[in-house]
């Protein structure tokens, strides 16, 4: 049973035949619900349904894009037709039972509307490939985790750069590694974080233990660290490395860069919360003072996507000394709740020139930072960022960065995150001194 389930969870959302028929289901049950025999249906119930459902679509789009504003990115019309299809379904539940009243009607409509509903996720979720999995989607992992008590400290440690020529791993190594969930907690920003996804490497686990190096993490907005694990198969990532490496890899801390899901508090110092003291003061004495890592700062990065590629770009640029390398995948080209006006009344209290202090676009060309290194990743397909995203590769490089940009098939998704950090991987470690 245990195997049956971990095969459904497996299963792809954005490949093969599941989202293929998904959506013929959805059809099947959208014909249910539209064309029963009663005209009555059809001319009074259904009319009504239909423009209930575009009303409230219309309602969502202008509260969401133009007074709320949840998202600094809009979201495409394509989804609203797609929610649009869901409300009516939902909608039309009642009149459809009551056209027979028979128990065979109430189920098979109550069948049709889920079809309906899991064709327009599965539809949302191929225009923003969030959940590649049935499990992703359920929330469901196959992660190892373990609690900070067992995480016994080492007696002996290996260190040295690379770290590859002085290490020999063990026998009985673990094949992978483990997930571990841990409070950070804010002693110095005082914000209020969720807690931290920690993916500790195989050769953590090694007696000697060698001191790795670490790269702090970041989702999105919205998003939360388990995004990571999740959607972005962190640890499938981290554990094809290390068995490349003889058990090494990075200690990966994803932290929470938000607050909360919806939040975007632009990953700085303001009156929406010390989210930057957080990430650069917070995380890392965390990190030195409970795991057993390199502390040396040339082995540390941070890296995110979207709003965490802009982030990690942020803290890469206003704390050199902590995070000398960085990771930036598809972070927009400046911190912003919408447009340039509500940034500066939100977070600065209507200040026009505090934004330019935070903003990593302006931060490199008044600055050098011949000691810093950083890898732009971005979709070919990613018609809104990509321009941003080598805007801020050009910027970087002035500066005296030493930077790279890799541009990916795909658009703004996990598909290119999860490819992006493998294929940095290698870069990262070369630069964080665990190979040559």
């Amino acid at each position: 049973m245990e195997v049956a389930m971990t095969r459904v969870s497996e299963l792809s959302l954005l490949t093969g035949w599941l989202p293929v028929v998904l959506p013929l289901l959805g059809v099947l049950g959208w014909v249910w619900l539209l064309f029963p025999r009663a005209q009555r249906y059809r001319k009074a119930a259904m009319p009504v349904a239909l423009l209930a459902a575009a009303v409230l679509t219309v309602a969502l789009y202008l509260f969401v894009e133009e007074i709320w504003q949840l998202y600094p990115d809009p979201i495409g019309l394509s989804v609203y037709m797609l929610i649009a299809i869901g409300v009516a379904a939902v909608l039309l539940i009642v009149p459809r039972i009551l056209v027979r009243r028979t128990v065979w009607t109430g189920v098979v409509t109550a069948l049709a509307a889920v079809a309906v509903l899991v064709a327009v996720g599965t539809g949302i979720n191929l225009r923003y490939p969030s959940y590649p999995t049935v499990g992703a989607a359920l929330g469901i992992d196959h992660v190892k985790r373990l609690h900070a008590d067992q995480l016994p400290l080492r007696e002996q440690v290996i260190s040295g750069r690379p770290l590859e020529s002085v290490w020999s791993a063990p026998s009985g190594l673990p094949k992978g590694g483990e997930v571990m969930t841990a409070a950070v907690p804010p002693t110095a920003s005082g914000i209020a974080a969720r807690e931290a996804q920690i993916y500790l490497p195989p050769a953590y686990f090694a007696d000697p233990r060698p001191l790795l190096p670490v790269l702090v993490l970041l989702a999105g907005e919205p998003g939360t660290p388990q995004d990571w694990f999740a959607d972005g198969r962190l640890t499938e990532t981290l554990d094809e490395f290390a068995r490349a490496h003889r058990g090494l890899a990075p200690v990966v801390v994803v932290a929470d860069g938000t607050g909360g899901q919806p939040a975007n508090p632009l990953c700085l110092d303001s009156r929406l919360g010390d989210v930057a003291t957080y990430l650069a003061v917070d995380v890392p004495a965390w990190t030195r003072a409970n795991l057993q890592i390199d502390p040396d700062p040339r082995a540390w990065a941070v890296g995110g996507l979207s709003y965490g590629g802009t982030c990690a770009l942020q803290l890469a640029t206003n704390y050199p000394q902590v995070y000398p390398t960085f990771l930036d995948m598809s972070g927009p080209d400046e911190p912003t709740l919408g447009d340039r006006q509500r940034t500066v009344d939100a977070a600065f209290g209507g200040d026009t020139a505090a934004p330019p202090s935070a903003n990593p676009l302006d931060l490199p060309l008044g600055q050098t930072h011949q000691d810093s290194a950083g890898a732009f990743v971005v979709g070919a397909d990613d018609e809104q960022y990509r321009p941003q995203v080598e805007r801020m590769f050009h910027a970087a490089k002035a500066a005296g960065m030493d930077v790279r940009l890799q541009i990916v098939p795909g658009g703004h998704d996990f598909a290119v995150w999860s490819i992006g950090l493998r294929v940095q991987l290698p870069w990262l470690a070369t630069r964080l001194g665990i190979a040559p």
